[in-house]
């Protein structure tokens, strides 16, 4: 034939290699972490650096008004810590029992709180604004709004002694049978909010079919509270008690405006005992190993409370 049929050129197709793959890929798993690498690095320089900085004070002599006898100590101060400092038993025991106290009768008011407010009832976001706002309050404000309260001259006790209740000049803050509960009152006020807030939230994402289901069934409503809601606040509630606790364990603001410690060291916790080593009595390689111990002490029991609460496991 004459004419040949043309044929079409041939395509060839380029062959990416198992090299090029294997680093494309390479490239695709490291961007993540390069995006996030600037912020890691900042949180490592604020957290690593001063819990470095306190372990190794804490190693150290360092009292800034007796240079001569600063210098590397070893584990003395953890040897005096264990053996021959009465005071860090007190403060911890008294930590201990501020904690477990604060922390149980937040959990109560809040979730008695939150199952008040989550109720459907004219004003109630009023209310809730209300309930919510002394967690909005600083702890020194907190302070001076309670010391105004105990005041001996202008606050509850002169009221109560006008009927008939007290005597007048009494204060609760100087007396050591009832300061201990005065301050108690006054971290209630602004610590169930806290515990109001979380539990509120977790109680809203609880579907109401299962309420509806219950009551077909003829649940009441203290079996709906035990089988439903419970079961459903439990991580919110081992959430919040795990957080409130840390953060009453190291409460100092409140207790160093309200009390100081005091009277006679009645209100002193490990954290108030250590920041009155550091900066009243300047010997801040001690209290740089006595924030070290209380540091092991606080992870040790969050770690097993977390390990028997068995946070996170199914509970629905």
């Amino acid at each position: 034939m004459a004419d040949a049929v043309a044929k079409p050129p041939r395509v060839t197709r380029r062959r990416t290699s198992g090299t090029s793959r294997t680093k494309g890929k390479g490239s695709a798993r490291r961007l993540p972490y390069l995006l996030i690498a600037p912020a890691g690095l900042l949180m490592l320089g604020f957290i690593a650096y001063p819990m470095l900085s306190v372990l190794y004070y804490s190693l150290q002599n360092y009292n800034v008004t007796k240079p001569w006898r600063n210098g590397y100590a070893g584990l003395d101060n953890f040897t005096k810590i264990f053996t021959d400092d009465p005071q860090f038993w007190d403060t911890l025991a008294f930590s201990g029992k501020w904690v477990v106290t604060e922390v149980l009768l937040q959990l109560v008011l809040g979730l008695a709180l939150a199952l008040l407010v989550n109720q459907t009832f004219i004003g109630r976001g009023i209310a809730r604004a209300l309930v919510f706002s002394p967690w909005a309050v600083s702890g020194v404000l907190t302070t001076t709004i309670w010391m105004l309260l105990y005041n001996p001259s202008t606050g509850i006790s002169r009221y109560l002694a006008d009927a008939g209740i007290g005597s007048y000049g009494t204060s609760v803050l100087s007396d050591t049978g009832t300061v201990f509960w005065a301050a108690v009152l006054a971290e209630l006020w602004r610590g169930v909010p806290f515990f109001a807030i979380l539990i509120l939230a977790d109680l809203q994402s609880i579907p109401k079919d299962l309420y509806e289901a219950a009551s077909v069934d003829g649940a009441g409503r203290m079996r709906q509270f035990f089988h439903i809601t419970l079961p459903h606040l439990k991580d919110a509630i081992i959430l919040s008690t795990l957080l409130r606790g840390v953060w009453e364990f190291n409460n100092v603001d409140l207790l160093y405006t309200l009390t100081g410690g005091g009277p006679a060291g009645q209100t002193t916790t490990l954290p108030l005992y250590v920041a009155n080593t550091g900066i009243d009595g300047h010997d801040f390689g001690y209290a740089s190993a006595l924030t070290t111990v209380a540091f092991v002490i606080l992870l040790f029991c969050s770690i097993l409370y977390l390990r028997l609460s068995k946070f996170g496991g199914d509970n629905k």
